[in-house]
């Protein structure tokens, strides 16, 4: 039977470095970023409940969603946040579940499924560890403006947005702290999983 990770953090914490650290070593990433945009591609019921809900300026000239006019539309409103997450959760765990399906039939021995929202969204109680990835909150701040191109101001109506970091650190069964260099991020990342395997 296989273990499931569900592996989430505070935004621009560092996630997406471990899970592509665990990627790299071979362990089965089930993306709840990749289920997102796959729910929403042209031509989706998901897209379709969004123009129906956020109106056809959340689309670009093709017709595909524009993620950067969605983005500020419902970061800054907490109804329309919690509505848009009513619209789109249901058919990204479909999706979750599908591939946890699959890779289940294939007996692989761990399965990490990356959920950025994962206490937000209430689905902790399917996973047999929790893996939170942490920082400091000044770099978390520098890295989300920097990698969103956002104001302080901007970034931090997103950070505020989610559930307080130190929640999730309480609710975790695991922390990496990546507010230092990689090598460092890695090594926890490592002996975490020697910890998880030994579990098994």
């Amino acid at each position: 039977m296989s273990i499931l990770v569900g592996l989430t953090g505070g935004i621009a914490t560092g996630k997406s470095t471990v899970s592509k650290y665990l990627a790299a070593k071979g362990i089965p990433i089930i993306d709840g970023d990749k289920a997102a945009r796959y729910v929403v591609e042209v031509g989706t019921p998901g897209l379709q409940k969004l123009v129906k809900h956020f109106g056809t300026s959340i689309l670009l000239p093709d017709g595909s969603l524009d993620r950067k006019k969605l983005g500020a539309i419902v970061f800054s409103d907490k109804e329309k946040q919690q509505l848009l997450n009513e619209l789109l959760h249901p058919a990204i765990y479909q999706w979750m579940d599908e591939e946890r399906e699959r890779l289940e039939k294939e007996q692989v021995p761990l399965i990490v499924f990356d959920v950025p929202l994962l206490f937000e969204t209430k689905v902790k109680r399917q996973y047999d560890h929790i893996l939170v990835v942490a920082a400091d909150e000044k770099i978390q701040l520098e890295r989300l403006m920097r990698r969103n191109q956002l104001s302080e101001e901007e970034a931090k109506q997103r950070m505020d947005s989610q559930m307080p970091l130190a929640e999730k650190i309480r609710q975790a069964d695991d922390v990496i702290d990546n507010s230092f260099d990689l090598e460092t991020t890695y090594r926890q990342v490592d002996k975490w999983l020697e910890k998880v395997k030994k579990s098994q």
